[in-house]
């Protein structure tokens, strides 16, 4: 793919990330955020996103610019593409993406990285609603390859193609939605599995960490190269004699399957025991080492994974 120049608005946790997806991908970066102040801090951690980057995907010969502007206007002078990151709030979000509408091409699509709200609000108050789709990274957004795209009711294929391809040059999976749907794809997956963890360590079944423990050395690898319908595919002589031969016992489960809610008494159990399996670490000891582990994982699943 040409070398582009990206529009992004909203630089916090997540645009920051984005820059350096982009322009570790040869990318040229405009960015703009309306509490101003990030540079600084943004420098300085510039250097270990782009390190992460070089372990994922190997140094790159020409990586692109980062420039933060001092205006909306500015940051979105002549780009070709725009990645909105800004706070959940749909009032907001409907505000900023017309005003976005006035400083781009009326050929440029808006890609926001929304994580629950539906893009038919999102883009009630645009002009060309037809360009605004939902491009939802999953953090850390610089490392993790998934990208949800998602268009609402007046969204033309043609935008969710070109973010497609968008986001598979500069590395990324993504999954395109059929339809919206509150939370989109991975994060009601995550959801209804979360659910159950957290009833089942309210309940006493078991604790944090033996929970973890069944996620990161049950299904987790074999998910992660392969998913669960190409996993359970391969239990059996194919999906329909799975389903014949285990769907009687995934059928009893989900009849006991439970119900969770955040009331004081859940949050009291998850929380204690949650710092139970955290054993004294900090925030940033677990960071890091899950960074530094994502790059190995990932890096296996890019030489394995069969999707």
């Amino acid at each position: 793919m040409e070398k582009l120049r990206i529009g992004l608005v909203g630089f916090g946790v997540i645009g920051q990330r984005w820059a350096a997806a982009f322009a570790h991908a040869g990318h040229d970066v405009q960015a703009y955020d309306p509490g101003g102040g990030r540079e600084a801090a943004f420098q300085d951690s510039l250097p270990g996103l782009m390190a992460d980057l070089d372990g994922l995907r190997g140094p790159q010969a020409a990586p692109g610019s980062i420039r933060l502007s001092p205006t909306l206007a500015e940051a979105l002078d002549g780009v070709a593409f725009v990645q909105e990151s800004g706070p959940e709030d749909i009032a907001l979000k409907r505000k900023l993406l017309a005003e976005i509408e006035a400083h781009v091409g009326d050929d440029v699509v808006i890609a926001s990285s929304s994580s629950a709200l539906l893009v038919s609000e999102m883009q009630a108050d645009c002009r060309l609603p037809g360009r605004i789709v939902l491009g939802h990274p999953f953090n850390p957004a610089h490392l993790m390859p998934l990208v949800e795209i998602v268009g609402g009711k007046a969204t033309e294929p043609r935008a969710i193609e070109t973010a497609r391809a968008l986001y598979e040059a500069i590395g990324k999976k993504p999954v395109c939605l059929n339809r919206e749907i509150t939370g989109h794809l991975a994060l009601r997956l995550m959801g209804a599995m979360w659910r159950e963890a957290i009833a089942l360590v309210r309940d006493g079944v078991a604790s944090v960490e033996d929970v973890d423990r069944a996620f990161m050395y049950g299904p987790g690898p074999k998910w992660t190269l392969q998913g669960a319908f190409i996993s359970n595919q391969l239990n059996a002589a194919g999906m329909a004699d799975f389903l014949k031969k285990y769907g009687p016992t995934y059928e009893a489960i989900w009849d006991t399957l439970l119900d969770a809610r955040l009331d004081a008494e859940t949050v009291n159990a998850v929380v204690a025991s949650t710092t139970e399996a955290v054993a004294g670490r900090s925030q940033d000891d677990l960071k890091t080492a899950r960074e530094a582990g994502l790059v190995d994982v990932l890096q296996a699943v890019a030489r394995h994974g069969a999707l």
